[in-house]
């Protein structure tokens, strides 16, 4: 498999994570979003939408973590990354899509740059912006999670799952712009537990091997 993504980028986070928990080898090629890798001709023609993680299975090419992700769980299915049943998968997608479809399309690299380039948003306010969009999810995320009988060590049980994958890069991102986290002491306390986990930890953005020199 060929897996094209960036050392930054939350997506292919999540996607580094859910392969280094599954013991999965792959050959990487860096697409640069700074650079603008994302959109040339080149790599158009693996995902016309210009987007990073993209995945070269060997016979076909897939995009967007969620649905790699759980194509690989389907693929690989030990260790599991959703619950057995109908009603914890809906839960796990559930928190899983507060962090993916609400929180992170409203705060990746290309809004951040329409922000800058076309509306005039300076940095303070491209931050209150971040902050803004995390705050309200995380508000949702931590409730659910404080308040679940099925919250473990994980976010669902006591083994990491496609929740935690998808929580892990969003905290980091909230970190990168100072979000107040002190006060989502569930979500705070998974991280962390998480970024023991070596499958987690290996797959941080500044332990690859591009971060030292694109950071």
């Amino acid at each position: 498999m060929k897996f094209y993504g960036y050392f930054r980028s939350s997506a292919a986070f999540r996607l580094r994570i859910a392969m280094n928990l599954k013991g999965l080898d792959y050959d990487f090629e860096l697409i640069n979003l700074q650079a603008g890798d994302q959109s040339g001709a080149a790599f158009k023609k693996i995902n016309p939408q210009g987007r990073v993680p993209a995945l070269d299975t060997g016979s076909d090419i897939l995009v967007q973590s969620l649905a790699i992700i759980e194509y690989l769980d389907e693929l690989h299915p030990e260790p599991a990354l959703l619950p057995a049943d109908a009603l914890g998968k809906a839960k796990v997608r559930g928190i899983s899509n507060i962090i993916s479809c609400d929180i992170h399309p409203l705060n990746n690299l290309a809004v951040l740059n329409y922000l800058r380039d076309r509306l005039g948003a300076d940095e303070a306010a491209r931050t209150e912006w971040y902050q803004h969009w995390v705050k309200e999810g995380f508000e949702g995320v931590e409730a659910i999670l404080s308040e679940s009988p099925e919250t473990g060590r994980f976010c669902y049980g006591d083994t990491p799952g496609l929740a935690d994958i998808c929580l892990v890069p969003q905290v980091f991102n909230a970190q990168r712009f100072d979000c107040p986290l002190d006060i989502y002491p569930t979500i705070s306390r998974i991280f962390e537990t998480c970024m023991e986990q070596p499958a987690f930890a290996d797959a941080h953005p500044m332990k690859q091997p591009e971060a030292a020199e694109l950071a």
